[in-house]
Protein backbone atom coordinates (compact mmCIF):
# COMPACT_ATOMS: atom_id res chain seq x y z
CA UNK A 1 0.00 0.00 0.00
CA UNK A 2 2.74 2.19 0.94
CA UNK A 3 4.77 1.65 -1.84
CA UNK A 4 1.65 2.92 -4.32
CA UNK A 5 1.39 6.08 -2.57
CA UNK A 6 5.16 6.37 -2.94
CA UNK A 7 4.85 5.86 -6.49
CA UNK A 8 2.09 8.12 -7.12
CA UNK A 9 3.76 10.68 -5.14
CA UNK A 10 6.71 10.43 -7.87
CA UNK A 11 4.96 10.13 -10.86
CA UNK A 12 2.57 12.71 -9.95
CA UNK A 13 5.91 15.07 -8.52
CA UNK A 14 7.65 14.32 -11.84
CA UNK A 15 4.68 15.34 -13.85
CA UNK A 16 4.03 18.67 -11.97
CA UNK A 17 7.83 20.01 -12.28
CA UNK A 18 7.38 18.96 -15.94
CA UNK A 19 4.93 20.79 -16.54
CA UNK A 20 5.90 23.83 -14.43
CA UNK A 21 9.25 23.59 -16.87
CA UNK A 22 6.71 23.86 -20.08
CA UNK A 23 4.55 26.52 -18.66
CA UNK A 24 7.40 28.40 -17.77
CA UNK A 25 9.41 28.28 -20.87
CA UNK A 26 6.45 28.71 -23.04
CA UNK A 27 5.37 31.70 -21.47
CA UNK A 28 9.59 32.70 -21.51
CA UNK A 29 9.07 32.02 -24.96
CA UNK A 30 6.44 34.61 -26.12
CA UNK A 31 7.79 37.37 -23.72
CA UNK A 32 10.79 37.23 -25.85
CA UNK A 33 9.15 37.03 -29.22
CA UNK A 34 7.35 40.14 -27.67
CA UNK A 35 10.46 41.84 -26.57
CA UNK A 36 12.29 42.27 -29.54
CA UNK A 37 12.62 46.24 -30.62
CA UNK A 38 10.87 45.84 -33.51
CA UNK A 39 7.57 44.11 -31.19
CA UNK A 40 7.87 46.97 -28.53
CA UNK A 41 8.03 49.64 -31.34
CA UNK A 42 4.52 48.05 -32.74
CA UNK A 43 3.28 47.04 -29.35
CA UNK A 44 3.39 50.99 -28.46
CA UNK A 45 0.88 51.55 -31.45
CA UNK A 46 -1.64 49.37 -31.17
CA UNK A 47 -5.52 50.40 -29.81
CA UNK A 48 -6.66 47.74 -27.77
CA UNK A 49 -9.98 47.88 -29.74
CA UNK A 50 -8.43 47.73 -32.80
CA UNK A 51 -7.94 44.91 -35.23
CA UNK A 52 -4.24 44.50 -34.79
CA UNK A 53 -4.55 44.66 -30.81
CA UNK A 54 -7.68 41.87 -31.00
CA UNK A 55 -5.34 39.93 -33.16
CA UNK A 56 -2.85 40.39 -30.93
CA UNK A 57 -4.76 39.50 -27.87
CA UNK A 58 -5.97 36.52 -29.38
CA UNK A 59 -2.61 35.33 -30.85
CA UNK A 60 -1.64 35.73 -26.87
CA UNK A 61 -4.63 33.35 -25.90
CA UNK A 62 -4.68 30.86 -28.43
CA UNK A 63 -0.49 30.47 -27.27
CA UNK A 64 -1.34 30.41 -23.51
CA UNK A 65 -4.48 27.71 -24.46
CA UNK A 66 -2.01 25.58 -26.25
CA UNK A 67 0.49 25.21 -23.75
CA UNK A 68 -2.22 24.37 -21.48
CA UNK A 69 -3.90 21.98 -23.85
CA UNK A 70 0.14 20.52 -23.58
CA UNK A 71 0.10 19.96 -20.20
CA UNK A 72 -3.15 18.31 -19.87
CA UNK A 73 -2.33 16.17 -22.71
CA UNK A 74 1.16 15.10 -20.33
CA UNK A 75 -1.11 14.15 -17.61
CA UNK A 76 -3.64 11.99 -20.25
CA UNK A 77 -0.71 10.47 -21.19
CA UNK A 78 0.32 9.51 -17.33
CA UNK A 79 -2.91 8.30 -17.08
CA UNK A 80 -2.69 6.03 -19.98
CA UNK A 81 0.94 4.92 -19.39
CA UNK A 82 -0.08 3.56 -15.76
CA UNK A 83 -3.18 2.45 -16.26
CA UNK A 84 -5.01 4.64 -14.12
CA UNK A 85 -7.48 5.51 -16.98
CA UNK A 86 -8.65 2.93 -19.75
CA UNK A 87 -8.38 4.50 -23.19
CA UNK A 88 -7.51 7.76 -24.72
CA UNK A 89 -10.69 10.06 -24.69
CA UNK A 90 -11.54 9.07 -21.09
CA UNK A 91 -7.87 9.70 -20.27
CA UNK A 92 -8.17 13.30 -21.81
CA UNK A 93 -11.61 14.13 -20.54
CA UNK A 94 -10.08 13.01 -16.99
CA UNK A 95 -6.89 15.27 -17.21
CA UNK A 96 -9.01 18.34 -18.45
CA UNK A 97 -11.52 18.07 -15.70
CA UNK A 98 -9.10 17.80 -13.37
CA UNK A 99 -6.73 20.32 -14.59
CA UNK A 100 -10.07 22.48 -15.26
CA UNK A 101 -10.49 21.90 -11.29
CA UNK A 102 -14.10 21.23 -12.56
CA UNK A 103 -12.92 17.47 -10.87
CA UNK A 104 -16.59 15.75 -11.14
CA UNK A 105 -15.87 12.92 -9.41
CA UNK A 106 -13.26 10.17 -9.43
CA UNK A 107 -15.34 7.58 -10.82
CA UNK A 108 -13.19 7.55 -14.13
CA UNK A 109 -9.70 6.91 -12.58
CA UNK A 110 -8.39 3.67 -10.37
CA UNK A 111 -8.57 4.47 -7.42
CA UNK A 112 -4.56 3.34 -6.40
CA UNK A 113 -4.19 6.49 -8.57
CA UNK A 114 -6.91 9.19 -7.57
CA UNK A 115 -3.48 11.14 -5.66
CA UNK A 116 -2.21 11.56 -9.33
CA UNK A 117 -5.81 13.83 -10.13
CA UNK A 118 -5.85 15.67 -7.26
CA UNK A 119 -1.94 17.09 -8.05
CA UNK A 120 -3.00 17.96 -11.30
CA UNK A 121 -5.64 20.07 -9.87
CA UNK A 122 -3.47 22.10 -7.66
CA UNK A 123 -0.93 22.26 -10.86
CA UNK A 124 -4.03 23.65 -13.09
CA UNK A 125 -5.41 25.87 -10.46
CA UNK A 126 -1.46 27.63 -10.04
CA UNK A 127 -0.84 27.35 -13.44
CA UNK A 128 -3.80 28.91 -14.51
CA UNK A 129 -3.44 31.47 -12.33
CA UNK A 130 -0.14 32.09 -13.86
CA UNK A 131 -1.18 32.48 -17.00
CA UNK A 132 -4.00 35.24 -16.43
CA UNK A 133 -1.32 37.44 -14.47
CA UNK A 134 0.69 36.71 -17.36
CA UNK A 135 -1.80 37.76 -19.74
CA UNK A 136 -2.72 40.81 -17.50
CA UNK A 137 0.55 42.04 -17.83
CA UNK A 138 0.91 41.96 -21.83
CA UNK A 139 -2.25 43.82 -22.34
CA UNK A 140 -1.51 46.59 -19.97
CA UNK A 141 1.71 47.14 -22.34
CA UNK A 142 -1.40 47.85 -25.02
CA UNK A 143 -3.68 49.63 -22.61
CA UNK A 144 -1.06 52.27 -21.58
CA UNK A 145 -0.23 53.70 -24.55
Amino acid sequence: MHSILLLQFAVSSLLVVFCVIVHGMGLFGLTRALRSESSVERLRHIRPFSPRGVLFTLSIVVAIIALHGLEIWAFALAYLAVGAVHGFEPSLYFSTISYSTVGYNDAHIAESWRLMGAFESILGIILLGWSTSFLFRLLGRIDAH
